[in-house]
C-alpha cells in the first residue's frame, strides 16, 4: 500500500486525468440513466418494454460506432479525443434534457450518452493509463477506475435531487453544464506527455481497420480473454437490472437490501486499489484467471439462500470482482498484445463489453417470460461462469509483450 501512496503522490496529475474521465462516464452508464427511466416512462406514456427495446437498440448501435472511432485514441492527440468526446456527451446530456419534443431526440440521446459515456470516457482513459504505464501499470488502472465507484456514490444522488426539486429535463441540462466545466478545465490542462506514446505513423484506413479486426478475432488470445470480459458485464447487468424480482419474491426488506450496496460500493474500493498492487505484483495474466470467481460463487447464496444475507454475500463477492474488472481486463490486454494498437484491440473488446449490457438484460428477460424462475436461471449462469473461468486457464500459453521501464 505504501507504494501505491508513493505512486500516486509521484503522478497524481496524470492518474488523475484517468480517474476524472471514468468518473465523468457516469453520465452514460446503465445506473444513472436508469433513474430518469420514471419520468422518461410518463413524458411519452411508453411501457418499460418498449423503453427496454428502445435502449437496447441505443445500446447497441453505440457498441458499432465504437470500432470505427475506438482506434483514434492510438494515433491522435489525447486532448483532442477527450475534448470531443466530452463535448459530445454533453451534447447527448442536453439531448435528453430536450427529448420531450420527439422520440427521436430521445433515441439519439440514448445513443450519444452510452458511446461517449460508457463507452468512449472509460476506453480512453483505461487506454491512456495501460499505454503510459510499464511496470507500474496496475496501480495507474487501479486509481483511474476508483472514478466509477466514487461516481455510483455521488451522482444518483445529486441526479435524483434534482428531478424531485425540478424535473429530468433539468437534471440532464444540469450534467451538460457540469461537463462543459471540465470541458473548459481540461483546455488549459497540459496533458501532452501522453503524446509520446501515440503510434503517429500508424493511421489505419478502414480496409486496414478491417484486416486488423479480422486478425485479432482469429488469435487464441481472443477466444481466451473475450468470453471473460463479456461474461462479467453480461451477467451483473442482467442481475442488477432484475435484482428487486429476487427481493420480492424472497420476501426480503427492499430497505435492507438496498443499504447493503454501501457495502458492495466499499468492497468495490478496495479491491479496486488492491488489485492494482495484484497485478503489479503477479501481473495481469495471473489475476485474469481468477478473479471471476468470488462473482461466479456469488450468485449461488444469492439464488438459493432464504435469508436475506445471502444477498449480502453476493454484493460483497460481486464487489471483489467487478472492483479487479477494469484493472485486470486492461492490464492483460496491454501484456497480451503490446500498447501499439492498443486502443485499436480495446475498442473491439469495449464493443463487445457495451454490447453485453444490451443482451444480458434482454436474454434473461426472456427467459423469464417463458417462465423459468430467477434462481434457476442464475444456477445455470454459475455453471457457464465455471466453464468461462476454465477457458481463461489457458492464458498461461499466451506470450507476454516486451515489458519497458516507466518513465
Amino acid at each position: 500500500m505504501k507504494s501505491l501512496l508513493s505512486f500516486f503522490k509521484r503522478n497524481r496529475k496524470e492518474v488523475g486525468f484517468g480517474w476524472m474521465l471514468t468518473f465523468l462516464s457516469s453520465f452514460g452508464q446503465t445506473f444513472l440513466i436508469s433513474i430518469y427511466v420514471p419520468e422518461i416512462l410518463k413524458t411519452f406514456s411508453i411501457s418499460n418494454g418498449f423503453f427496454g427495446s428502445i435502449y437496447a437498440i441505443a445500446t447497441v448501435t453505440s457498441s458499432v460506432i465504437m470500432l470505427s472511432v475506438g482506434h483514434l485514441v492510438d494515433h491522435k492527440p489525447v486532448k483532442k479525443i477527450t475534448a470531443l468526446t466530452v463535448a459530445g456527451l454533453a451534447f447527448s446530456s442536453f439531448m435528453l434534457g430536450v427529448s420531450y419534443i420527439s422520440i427521436a431526440i430521445l433515441i439519439i440521446a440514448l445513443i450519444g450518452l452510452r458511446l461517449t459515456g460508457q463507452g468512449l470516457m472509460s476506453h480512453i482513459s483505461l487506454t491512456v493509463m495501460s499505454r503510459h504505464y510499464e511496470l507500474n501499470r496496475g496501480k495507474a488502472l487501479s486509481i483511474a477506475s476508483l472514478g466509477y465507484a466514487i461516481g455510483e456514490a455521488l451522482f444518483p444522488i445529486c441526479i435524483s435531487s434534482l428531478i424531485l426539486w425540478y424535473n429530468y429535463e433539468v437534471a440532464a441540462i444540469a450534467s451538460a453544464a457540469f461537463l462543459l466545466l471540465y470541458l473548459i478545465r481540461l483546455y488549459f490542462s497540459d496533458i501532452s506527455h501522453f503524446d509520446a506514446d501515440l503510434a503517429t505513423t500508424h493511421k489505419p484506413s478502414a480496409l486496414s481497420l478491417i484486416k486488423d479486426y479480422g486478425q485479432l478475432l482469429k488469435t487464441k488470445a481472443f477466444f481466451i480473454l473475450m468470453p471473460v470480459s463479456f461474461a462479467l458485464s453480461f451477467t451483473i447487468t442482467a442481475v442488477f437490472f432484475y435484482q428487486y424480482v429476487v427481493v420480492e419474491d424472497k420476501g426480503w426488506s427492499v430497505s435492507l437490501y438496498a443499504s447493503f450496496f454501501t457495502v458492495y460500493a466499499i468492497v468495490r474500493v478496495i479491491f479496486s486499489i488492491y488489485g492494482g498492487v495484484l497485478v503489479d505484483k503477479y501481473s495481469g495474466k495471473q489475476i485474469f484467471r481468477m478473479y471471476l470467481v468470488p462473482f461466479t460463487i456469488g450468485l449461488l447464496p444469492f439464488a438459493f439462500f432464504d435469508s436475506i444475507y445471502g444477498a449480502l454475500a453476493f454484493l460483497m463477492l460481486a464487489g471483489m470482482s467487478t472492483g479487479m474488472a477494469g484493472t485486470v481486463k486492461s492490464a492483460v490486454l496491454a501484456e497480451v498484445f503490446g500498447t501499439e494498437k492498443l486502443g485499436t484491440i480495446r475498442s473491439v473488446f469495449t464493443m463487445f463489453m457495451v454490447l453485453s449490457t444490451a443482451l444480458g438484460p434482454l436474454l434473461f428477460g426472456t427467459l423469464m417470460d417463458a417462465g423459468i424462475d430467477f434462481q434457476t436461471i442464475l444456477f445455470y449462469t454459475a455453471i457457464v461462469l465455471a466453464l468461462i473461468i476454465l477457458n481463461a486457464q489457458r492464458i498461461r500459453g499466451l506470450k507476454q509483450a516486451p515489458v519497458k521501464t516507466d518513465d
